[in-house]
């Protein structure tokens, strides 16, 4: 009976060509073929063959085929890109509602939630996140936070766990599989619930909150990476950093706590101290301080504080050979000193540009620092979309929010 109602695995190219297909008949406005949110929409969609291209040339070992879907993952990345710095000239931002009711947008986006969740729990071999585990070596010594890249990368499959002759050490898989998984079910959850309550509580509809947790659930990387902790925690810091704008202190504190966990939101600070530069600026910068500070703390309670730990927290290991891995495998890694330079000027020069900053240029901005990182993260730079997807996803269904702006809205 379990065969016949709970067997079923839907391949990575079968739902690329779902996930697609739902898009356009959810969202696709048909009626105004050259609006900005179709291009949205088909760009989305064409992070999929990336995906694919690096998914099969992991599994085949065809390193030319996983460089060519990392070239492809960074072309859709430079267009959204330029989308997102472009984002604060667009003032015209008309609602273009799905082509769903709310009730039957609800149920999609609770019927796909539900569906990605189960991929947590049975964690199919046919998807992305199993055959990258060649490479967690090289995860281990990316820039961030040391118990977070253990944790992420800890848990075994079902299969392998039950191999396990040493009933100690069974137990021991046995118990980190359920803990990244459930971490992971858990985090999913917030993010999607912070989605819908940006939608709410900010953009006044919720409605929209709900089409932009539902696209965020479609979106092919989802189900690809659902698993992976250290894609979705971040991504899930930031939704509520956004989500909790109007307290600088809040705010700060989920900045300060992703970005003690990966260090790249640490680039983040000069927009939003910039955004709350007449209102809320200390109670912003105290939070990232505590967060940071309860984060190394941490560390010394547990014993495992070192040199070599502060050092991958605040990003010392950004240039070391030992964690090449992705796109930059396959290329001269001096090359990525530029690419680095351009982006902390892009970052920087986000202190000054907008200079009338709202919630809109938090957002857009935000998804485009995020997203910069994707060019020269090691390993796998291109690959944590989850990082700004949450972000990317509310800017495309944003409205007008101009009158956003921390002298207003800052309690």
């Amino acid at each position: 009976m379990r065969e016949v109602l709970f067997q079923f695995n839907v391949g990575p190219t079968t739902w690329a060509y779902l996930s697609a297909l739902m898009t356009v008949g959810i969202y696709f406005k048909f009626h105004r073929l050259w609006s900005v949110r179709n291009l949205d929409l088909i760009a989305l969609a064409l992070f999929a063959p990336g995906l694919l291209m690096v998914y099969h040339g992991l599994l085949e070992r065809q390193p030319s085929l996983v460089q060519g879907g990392y070239i492809w993952l960074f072309a859709v990345g430079g267009f959204f890109l330029i989308r997102l710095l472009l984002d604060p000239v667009m003032v015209r931002r008309p609602l273009l509602a799905p082509n769903l009711s709310a009730g039957g947008l609800t149920f999609s986006g609770a019927a796909l939630l539900v569906f990605l969740l189960s991929n947590v729990v049975t964690n199919p071999q046919e998807r992305l996140e199993h055959v990258l585990s060649a490479q967690e070596a090289a995860i281990l010594e990316a820039p961030g936070y040391p118990p977070l890249m253990r944790f992420a990368t800890a848990a075994e499959s079902p299969d392998e766990a039950l191999k396990k002759t040493d009933p100690p050490t069974y137990r021991r898989a046995l118990l980190e599989m359920v803990a990244v998984r459930g971490v992971a079910i858990v985090t999913h959850l917030i993010v999607v619930l912070g989605i819908v309550l940006v939608g709410y509580r900010h953009f006044d509809n919720i409605h929209t909150g709900v089409a932009a947790a539902t696209l965020y659930l479609l979106v092919f990387y989802t189900s690809q990476l659902t698993g992976r902790v250290d894609h979705v925690l971040p991504a899930a810091l930031l939704v509520w950093a956004v989500e909790s704008y109007r307290r600088p202190f809040f705010s700060g504190m989920m900045i300060g706590f992703a970005a003690g966990l990966i260090f790249y939101p640490l680039f983040l600070l000069p927009l939003w101290l910039g955004f709350y530069w007449r209102r809320g600026l200390w109670r912003m910068i105290v939070g990232v301080s505590l967060a940071m500070l309860i984060l190394v703390g941490a560390l010394l309670v547990a014993g495992d504080v070192g040199q070599g730990q502060l050092r991958q927290m605040f990003g010392f290991s950004l240039f070391s050979p030992e964690v090449l891995a992705g796109f930059w495998r396959f290329h001269e890694p001096v090359f990525r000193i530029p690419v680095a330079a351009a982006f902390v000027a892009l970052s920087a020069s986000f202190a000054l540009w907008p200079a009338q900053k709202n919630l809109g240029t938090l957002l857009s901005c935000s998804a485009a620092v995020m997203l910069a990182t994707q060019f020269w993260h090691v390993p796998q730079g291109g690959l944590y979309m989850a990082w700004y997807l949450p972000l990317l996803v509310l800017t495309i269904f944003r409205p007008n929010l101009e009158d956003r702006m921390a002298l207003t809205a800052v309690v």
